[in-house]
């Protein structure tokens, strides 16, 4: 498999409404670093399996709604709790939209797999990943 990965970041608020996330149950902030990996089988004729500069617009695109935002005020996460892999799922969901609406180009069909990374620190990270 051939992959391209992008990255970016967002800046959120929310709380985590249960014992076990024990101090994180109250309203905190987060910086979370994004990395978004497409994955094709092969390349097309420029060499390229996704073109860098449409995979790195896109995933801006996926998180200006979720810049500076409060995810316990936002209607996409109702009824969630918006833990890494949640929001992680979330980013995912948005992206494989794109890509099925071929917002990555005319490669956008050869996209296999993503593979979406939510770092939250240094010594932390968390995922969601699929076929599509």
């Amino acid at each position: 498999m051939f992959a391209i990965e992008v990255r970016d970041h967002v800046m959120i608020a929310h709380s985590l409404p249960r014992p076990v996330f024990g101090p994180a149950q109250g309203l905190h902030g987060a910086t979370y670093v994004v990395d978004a990996a497409f994955f094709t089988a092969d390349v097309d004729e420029d060499g390229l399996a996704v073109d860098i500069g449409a995979a790195t617009s896109v995933l801006a695109e996926v998180l200006k709604p979720l810049n500076y935002q409060n995810l316990d005020t936002l209607a996409l996460f109702k009824g969630k709790v918006t833990t890494t892999e949640v929001v992680a799922r979330h980013i995912f969901d948005a992206l494989a939209e794109a890509v099925k609406e071929k917002r990555l180009g005319p490669g956008s069909h050869r996209i296999r797999r993503l593979k979406v990374t939510l770092h939250e620190s240094h010594a932390a990270r968390g995922w969601y990943e699929a076929e599509l």
